[in-house]
């Protein structure tokens, strides 16, 4: 299956998680890009964000965001 458009607007969010604490989270406001906003909804429906507009990773979360950064960080 080959990544849709979708995908990878959550992937670039999960990407800007930092993961060297639990205490750091992300929030995207009402004035970001609407797909900006709609992905975070999707990650936050699927189980991997604490809030809809972000908050923190969710241990599921977690691990999704540093198989995502791992991934970006040996393709680049």
């Amino acid at each position: 299956m080959p990544f849709n458009k979708n995908i990878v607007e959550e992937m670039n969010l999960l990407k800007q998680f930092p993961l060297e604490s639990t205490q750091a989270g992300l929030k995207v406001h009402s004035d970001a890009a609407p797909e900006a906003i709609e992905a975070m909804k999707r990650l936050f429906s699927k189980g991997l964000v604490t809030q809809e507009d972000g908050g923190y990773l969710t241990s599921h979360g977690i691990e999704i965001a540093e198989q995502v950064q791992n991934v970006v960080r040996v393709l680049s």
